[in-house]
């Protein structure tokens, strides 16, 4: 017999709220920003992937395997305030994002959106950010409708080094 719990004790950091105490600030800003005196601050941050405007991270609690995000390093709360060169920058590297995904997990498709305002359900409402998030055919999203609970099978750890090995050169 199978058991009938699905088990996500990564989760109760979250639940808690002790993830976020090492955060004083604007949680995108600081991983924007990057510490220069930690060479393991990216892979702390699950940042898989910086651009000159930009930068793509895991989203830590993810809707489906390789959820990203890719981040303009300006705090702005909307996207009709970055400037061209930003925007290029951010589609660039959203298609990078594409291309890096599909090698990895070979989605059949994809969600790209922002969620501007809170809401909007934006949990950072004062930074813009895209999200792009993997989908497949027989991902309908049955659990998290009908339990509540969302299946990610892949550890977060494991789709960082995959991305970040897998992310398209210059």
């Amino acid at each position: 017999m199978t058991d009938p719990f699905l088990w996500t004790p990564w989760r109760m950091p979250y639940l808690r709220g002790e993830d976020r105490a090492h955060y004083d600030g604007c949680l995108f800003c600081i991983k924007g920003a990057g510490d220069p005196n930690n060479p393991t601050f990216d892979a702390r941050e699950y940042v898989v992937a910086r651009s000159a405007h930009v930068y793509a991270a895991l989203n830590m609690y993810p809707y489906n395997n390789g959820h990203l995000l890719i981040v303009p390093y300006a705090h702005v709360p909307s996207m009709e305030h970055l400037p061209p060169e930003v925007l290029t920058d951010l589609m660039l590297t959203a298609n990078k994002a594409l291309t890096a995904l599909r090698a990895v997990y070979n989605p059949h498709a994809f969600n790209l959106g922002a969620n501007i305002g809170a809401s909007a359900g934006a949990g950072i409402p004062d930074h813009f950010h895209l999200h792009i998030v993997p989908r497949w055919e027989a991902d309908t999203s049955y659990m998290t409708v009908i339990g509540g609970t969302r299946v990610i099978p892949d550890l977060l750890e494991d789709t960082y080094t995959q991305l970040r090995a897998a992310w398209p050169s210059e």
